[in-house]
């Protein structure tokens, strides 16, 4: 990658990284081309070229991007503060909300990712993924108060159900044409409250 991509405008750099978002998001790595990519940025696509020397090296930088600002976000939202884990994931829910509000493709282009079965790129994508899941969580149940749930309950299981759930979710929401934000939003209040009646104990719901 040529640095000199940093030494752009926020506003170019902005719109390289969503036109990537965006044309990643809607076809598989294999069919994006880095002239689609070029066109929704709206730069030539030599100059593309100039920046990321090949359509991998950009869809990897994208993929790292993706994830530096969604723990941006998560750290600006103070989303593992409170002790209570619900609130967490409200907070968390809420920044990325905000984060869509910018890069509008971003959870289209990461669930797509999560998903991409071409070599080229699934195997570092995958131990990205599990690396950034595993300090999510440890960052998570480290503050939880483990008193208020169902005495000799799983955390570390139950965290990962509701995680892989929100996935699902989302996986879902993409195949149904992308994010509904506010629709998004409403669902996802729905699923913390059935999660709180699953997983509280009966007094601290």
């Amino acid at each position: 990658m040529n640095e000199k991509f940093f030494s752009l405008p926020e506003e170019k750099q902005q719109r390289i990284i969503n036109g990537g978002f965006a044309v990643f998001s809607q076809n598989s790595y294999q069919k994006s081309s880095m002239n689609e990519i070029a066109q929704q940025a709206q730069i030539s696509k030599s100059l593309l070229f100039f920046y990321f020397r090949n359509k991998r090296e950009l869809y990897l930088y994208l993929w790292k991007e993706a994830c530096r600002l969604t723990l941006e976000y998560l750290d600006a939202y103070h989303c593992y503060e409170p002790t209570d884990l619900f609130e967490m994931m409200e907070r968390g829910m809420n920044a990325k909300m905000d984060l869509m509000e910018k890069y509008p493709y971003i959870a289209n282009f990461a669930i797509r990712a999560f998903y991409e079965k071409n070599s080229q790129v699934q195997g570092e994508i995958h131990a990205s993924y599990q690396e950034i899941f595993h300090r999510k969580a440890n960052f998570a149940l480290a503050r939880v108060n483990r008193e208020v749930f169902h005495p000799g309950l799983d955390l570390s299981m139950m965290y990962r159900q509701m995680f892989l759930a929100s996935e699902g979710y989302l996986w879902e929401m993409l195949q149904q044409g992308g994010p509904d934000r506010e629709r998004m939003r409403r669902d996802f209040v729905q699923l913390l409250k059935f999660w709180k009646t699953t997983y509280l104990r009966e007094d601290k719901r």
